[in-house]
């Protein structure tokens, strides 16, 4: 299946290109999700035409992810939970936790921006959460956990 990119897409190709993926990618989470569509004579001419105006909406997004990326890496947030004597907690600390902390700082964050690669936290401690604001824009979050008294 053949599809013309709208955005750019990790490990895929950049805006205008023209790709082969598989059907159900194409058709479950790139069409669907805005970031392609299928590539037809019709659509690719149309496309030639709304190119500008797509690529400086590219640029607009780029340029937000890139200051929301500098807000980012100066926040550092705390985050106190019920642990045990040797740090484990009881419980965990996910991706809901650290969205609502950053968001009393003052910085929005979409769930889908935070990768946790082990899954969730489940001691105390400092971490480095990698987050993906833009294909472009990866920063990193420091995130502390810290036992409640």
């Amino acid at each position: 299946m053949d599809v013309i990119l709208l955005e750019k897409v990790a490990n895929l190709g950049n805006l205008g290109d023209t790709v082969s993926v598989k059907p159900g990618f194409g058709r479950n989470f790139l069409v669907p999700g805005g970031k392609a569509v299928l590539a037809t004579p019709e659509r690719i001419k149309e496309f030639e035409k709304r190119r500008v105006e797509l690529e400086k909406v590219a640029a607009e997004r780029l340029a937000q992810a890139q200051t929301k990326a500098e807000s980012v890496e100066k926040l550092s947030i705390t985050i106190s939970q019920q642990a045990g004597e040797e740090g484990k907690l009881f419980g965990s600390v996910g991706l809901v936790d650290i969205v609502s902390a950053c968001a009393e700082a003052g910085v929005e964050l979409e769930k889908n921006e935070i990768k946790l690669s082990e899954g969730s936290l489940r001691q105390t401690g400092e971490f480095e959460i990698p987050v993906h604001l833009h294909a472009d824009v990866v920063t990193s979050l420091k995130v502390e956990i810290i036992a409640e008294d």
